[in-house]
């Protein structure tokens, strides 16, 4: 039986910062910094991370899955299922397996790999990248922030399994220590020289010579490197003829482990039917995937591109990434204790947002209570669980409050009315004062509402986004 890639998802954040305003602001200290200093970085909202990136890759693929895989290096908890957390945000049902992958640059290709290889379809794979980088280092102005899902499947393929290996190693061509804030990497000609050339080497032309393919019959390379570690993994393994430049590398940034499936699904794009792609993970070894292209074309990748603001604002950047202590005043001080015991019992509404729609007159509401807030029903015990997430609401009011916190002020809030007679009030995201307008179409996000600091706990929610296309799904 036949398996592939189903379906791919990419979600990148709104903004793009430019290299350059990082350079610039580095070049009294870091002049070599403005060699470096091509294109730009997605860099997420203070309100985003991996689980609510990886929930928005997701929102964008098409078709089932029986299981949940979560795959990061920078998962905000250390001991908690977002996987789990995941699966109630998309609805789907709690007997779906789930698993978080972490640890590895390899995160998303090693089971990726492994559901392929059991010919398992079905299988959903969400990989979300959100790292921090020490200001003025090489990592911040390489590390991009990204989250791509992946449905294997056997039919309506994108692309189809061919082969795949995978070699261990303990090559430490970077680390974080446990409770650390940032990766330690080391010199990059002896991670070219000893990590990327002698594992790939030993991997690569015994996958080809075993599936009776010559190396110049590969049409693209997909590696999360450099373009300079493409090219020369490419020359070292006779693959002369395949494409290895990616627009994401000058558009994005490093996406981590996310980044081999983000330049599988550029590739996808530009791939003509019977292409072969490699795919190759690299980190502690390396795994590889020959996937041939049917043909079948998405443009996840290019909407997801088309959908960048540009940015050159690197204090706020700096600031949302808690790598700066801003002084917001009396106002930020107050307690944002999560009860747990209520959270749990409303969970499907808080990380679902499942409302409620009554059975008697068909009015929809949120939250959902015994009774209908319709003043001509009133009708007790009548309201059946209707799902918000995936509907556009509009803008009937709206505030722009300077007075309140927000680590991204001004705190944008206001009412927004739905179809069926629901009017919630909610928080406004990805807007900029100035842009919000009565009447505007708004979709529904799970973001960051607040974070506890002093017991280490992030709470999530819903909030409106200003219409911009909305995600298929």
């Amino acid at each position: 039986m036949t398996i592939g890639i189903a379906d791919i998802g990419v979600y990148l954040p709104r903004l793009r910062l430019s290299r350059e305003a990082i350079a610039s602001a580095h070049a009294w200290a870091m002049p070599t910094l403005k060699s470096r200093a091509t294109g730009s970085l997605a860099t997420a909202n203070w309100d985003e991370d991996s689980v609510t990136m990886a929930h928005e890759a997701a929102r964008r693929i098409e078709g089932q899955f029986d299981s949940l895989h979560v795959c990061s290096t920078s998962l905000p908890f250390a001991d908690r299922s977002h996987a789990s957390l995941l699966l109630e945000a998309l609805q789907q049902p709690a007997g779906t397996a789930t698993q978080d992958s972490r640890a590895s640059l390899r995160a998303a290709t090693s089971p990726l790999l492994a559901s392929l290889r059991k010919a398992s379809a079905g299988d959903l794979l969400v990989a979300a990248e959100k790292r921090r980088a020490k200001p003025a280092s090489i990592e911040e102005i390489s590390y991009g922030d990204a989250a791509v899902a992946v449905l294997t499947g056997n039919d309506a393929l994108l692309a189809e399994f061919v082969d795949g290996d995978t070699l261990a190693t303990d090559f430490v061509d970077h680390y974080r220590s446990t409770g650390a804030d940032f990766d330690y990497g080391f010199e990059e000609r002896w991670i070219r020289e000893e990590g990327y050339l002698k594992n790939l080497v030993a991997v690569i032309p015994a996958l080809l010579q075993r599936n009776n393919i010559e190396p110049d019959q590969v049409a693209r390379l997909v590696l999360n490197s450099t373009a300079r570690i493409r090219a020369s993994v490419a020359k070292a393994t006779g693959l002369s003829n395949a494409e290895t430049a990616l627009a994401a590398d000058t558009a994005v940034g490093d996406a981590g482990s996310a980044a081999p499936l983000l330049g599988l699904a550029e590739s996808l794009e530009q791939a003509e039917d019977g292409d072969l792609i490699l795919l190759v993970g690299f980190g502690q070894g390396c795994d590889a995937m020959l996937l041939r292209a049917t043909g079948r074309k998405t443009r996840t990748f290019s909407d997801a591109l088309d959908a960048g603001v540009d940015d050159d604002n690197y204090l706020r950047y700096l600031s949302h990434r808690e790598l700066i202590a801003m002084d917001w005043g009396k106002r930020a001080e107050r307690d944002v204790r999560t009860a747990q015991s209520a959270y749990y019992r409303q969970r499907d509404q808080v990380s679902g947002f499942v409302g409620g729609k009554c059975s008697v007159c068909g009015t929809v509401q949120f939250p959902r209570t015994r009774a209908c807030v319709n003043p001509e029903c009133r009708a007790f015990d009548t309201q059946e669980p209707y799902p918000f997430a995936d509907l556009t609401g509009t803008v009937k009011s709206y505030t722009e409050d300077w007075q309140a916190f927000s680590p991204a002020p001004p705190l944008v809030y206001g009412n927004v009315g739905f179809d069926g007679g629901a009017n919630i009030l909610m928080q406004f995201t990805d807007t900029d004062a100035g842009e919000t307008a009565v009447g505007d179409s708004v979709d529904m996000h799970f973001r960051i509402k607040d974070i506890d600091r002093a017991r280490g706990f992030r709470r999530y929610f819903w909030k409106a986004i200003k219409e911009r296309g909305a995600p298929s799904g």
